[in-house]
């Protein structure tokens, strides 16, 4: 009986990698209706999923490249006003030298002619005075050398005609003798 049994149990013993038959008809139907089940309701929900994605993406990618781009002219507009205000500054700078230069100068000039007046007035008053002096001088001289002279002559030159050609030439004498030693 054991050698029934064990040629019996050789006989059902079977190669574990290959399933029994009626097993594996039930796996290849099960794996099939998977199979159609996916591929007609989770694979064109996951396609449909992956384009949007890539469509996001690809839309993400053209908006920061026009966003880019757009940075980009941003900046160069920038650039160009800022070169321009540097420019500008540069010219008001300039301008403002210039004005002060010119007003600089005309300060000077105006320093200048006032100085001139100054002095042209004050040798102006020196001469008045001076003139005004000599005549002061000429009145207080020709009255002391008047009275000098009717004090050596011993009468009085008070009549004035006298008085006045007494002066003068005296006077004229003493102009002649300041001359003469200059």
């Amino acid at each position: 009986m054991i050698a029934n049994l064990v040629q019996l149990a050789a006989e059902e013993e079977q190669n574990p990698l290959i399933p029994p038959g009626p097993e594996l008809l039930v796996g290849a139907i099960a794996f099939a209706i998977v199979f159609f089940f996916f591929w007609k309701k989770l694979i064109p929900n996951i396609n449909k999923v992956l384009d949007e994605r890539r469509e996001a993406i690809e839309g993400g990618i053209e908006k920061a490249e026009a966003a880019q781009t757009e940075a980009q002219s941003v900046l160069e507009q920038y650039k160009a006003q800022l070169a321009e205000a540097r420019h500008e500054a540069a010219r008001l700078r300039q301008e403002a030298q210039e004005q002060g230069a010119q007003l600089i100068a005309e300060m000077r000039a105006e320093g200048q002619r006032q100085r001139e007046e100054i002095v042209a007035a004050g040798h102006s008053q020196i001469a008045a005075d001076r003139k005004a002096a000599a005549q002061a001088l000429r009145q207080d001289v020709g009255q002391l050398a008047t009275e000098l002279a009717g004090k050596l002559v011993g009468e009085s030159l008070e009549e004035h005609a006298r008085q006045s050609r007494t002066i003068d030439r005296f006077l004229d004498d003493l102009d002649a003798k300041a001359e003469a030693t200059r």
